[in-house]
């Protein structure tokens, strides 16, 4: 699988901080349960990895 790969799975995500001062990211579905943590910078650089791709959808979806 990868990102240009559809597929029927479905999977709820939670984004939210921690009580110990880190940022969840949390997916969870048939067989999921992954709950994955990271420092506060990290989360920042992962929304701007975020912004980028979407920007990016933005330009091919408009062709």
């Amino acid at each position: 699988m990868g990102i240009n790969n559809e597929n029927d799975m479905s999977a709820d995500l939670q984004i939210g901080p921690t009580n110990l001062g880190m940022v969840r990211i949390y997916i969870a579905g048939d067989g999921i349960d992954l709950p994955m943590d990271f420092d506060p910078e990290e989360a920042e650089d992962i929304a701007d990895e975020l912004r980028a791709a979407a920007a990016a959808a933005r330009k091919v979806a408009k062709r």
